[in-house]
């Protein structure tokens, strides 16, 4: 994990530079593109994370992550200038794992970029895949789902969750039709500090997880909704 391959998109030649030296010193590989196109040229299955900005000409940080999410789940990391909850949604809806407004500091930086990488290892399965036990599996309902790496089966045709969508997945499927909180669920997978706009940033996973995983998402057959309590998994029949 040391040696991760790092992907910077970023217009500004100056915060591209130091966020380069910053990772370089920390034994990170990394490459830069100036523009949205050329990051999507540069991305490879070798590519561990994407920092990219929201805020760029031509092809926008949005756009970009959009058509990274058609061929890979290889986390994002949003920079931008823009602090507003409204534009965090937005980097969300659009496949993003996190989000990190300008100024920042380098430390911070570092922090998302070790829990993003971290993630990925651990619940993305990144790296040499082995074989592995079946008790190693959940299975409820029709959903098969793999409880320490990011592998999910839907009536046997798998599925591309983002890591976050699978930790939420994961949690609710260990523990079906117990009634998890925004709060709670924010806390536990997102392990930082409660406010009440994260309801929406959670309401949001919630939106994107149903829509890859439900036959009908506008009538959730596993991810309920109880009013004014909470969501659970309730597939169990």
């Amino acid at each position: 994990m040391d040696q991760a391959n790092i992907l910077i998109v970023e217009d500004d030649a100056d915060i591209r530079e130091g966020v380069r030296i910053l990772l370089e010193s920390e034994n990170y590989q990394v490459e830069e593109a100036e523009n949205g196109r050329k990051g999507l040229e540069l991305l490879t299955e070798k590519i561990d994370l994407v920092i990219l900005d929201i805020m760029m000409p031509g092809m926008s940080g949005l756009r970009t992550c959009e058509e990274i999410r058609k061929t890979s789940n290889v986390p994002v990391l949003f920079l931008t200038a823009k602090a507003q909850e409204s534009d965090k949604l937005l980097g969300l809806v659009a496949g993003g794992d996190d989000y990190l407004p300008k100024p920042f500091s380098y430390g911070e930086l570092l922090g998302r970029v070790r829990a993003l990488l971290r993630r990925y290892y651990v619940y993305g399965g990144k790296g040499e895949t082995a074989k592995v036990p079946e008790e190693n599996y959940l299975d409820l309902s029709g959903i098969r789902i793999h409880k320490e790496f990011n592998e999910v089966f839907v009536n046997g045709e798998e599925k591309e969750l983002s890591n976050i969508e699978y930790q939420m997945l994961l949690l609710m499927m260990s523990h079906p039709r117990k009634i998890f909180s925004a709060q709670n669920l924010y806390e536990s997978i997102w392990n930082e500090p409660w406010f009440y706009t994260c309801s929406s940033t959670v309401m949001v996973h919630i939106r994107k997880l149903r829509v890859k995983i439900e036959p009908d998402p506008q009538k959730p057959k596993y991810i309920k909704t109880e009013w004014g309590k909470g969501y659970k998994f309730d597939g169990i029949h």
